[in-house]
């Protein structure tokens, strides 16, 4: 084999360091400053998208702060209308209630004096029944008809003594 002949490691050695030289300086100014590039770009890829992500980040951050915010200024006008409403509605039924506490009064006055009204009446028609009832007696024991002033004088005292 030749290339363990030791009168060919002269000119091996010297194709190896030519090739080795040549190939060093190819991949120096041509195939690292690209694959540099290509290293390069990528990074700033990945700098872009993370700042993106940082950005949409505080985005998203400031879109769930408004929304707490709305949401906690809807909670807040929807707790005064629920209040104004139950106030008005409270308002409203005391008005109806004392209307009806008025109405109830009325009735109840109006009933009383209807009541105290047929008592009259009843006594009225007590007054003349006792007349009668103690003419009927009068006559039934006594044989004669009575005077009827006396008769009235009679049942009119006998009234005042109950207390009717």
């Amino acid at each position: 084999m030749p290339q363990f002949d030791p009168t060919f490691f002269t000119p091996q050695l010297f194709w190896l360091l030519l090739t080795f030289v040549t190939l060093y300086f190819v991949m120096t100014t041509v195939a690292l400053p690209k694959i540099g590039a290509v290293l390069d770009e990528r990074q700033r890829k990945i700098d872009d998208n993370l700042d993106k992500a940082a950005q949409l980040k505080a985005e998203a951050e400031a879109a769930v702060a408004a929304y707490e915010k709305a949401l906690a200024e809807s909670r807040a006008h929807a707790h005064s209308v629920i209040k104004e409403a139950s106030d008005r509605l409270a308002a409203q039924a005391e008005e109806r209630n004392k209307a009806l506490s008025a109405k109830l009064a009325e009735q109840i006055k109006s009933g009383e004096a209807r009541i105290a009204e047929a008592k009259d009446k009843a006594l009225a028609n007590v007054r003349d029944v006792a007349i009668e009832v103690a003419g009927s007696v009068f006559d039934r024991l006594v044989g004669a008809s009575a005077d009827a002033a006396k008769l009235e004088a009679a049942v009119a005292s006998a009234l005042k003594e109950h207390g009717k």
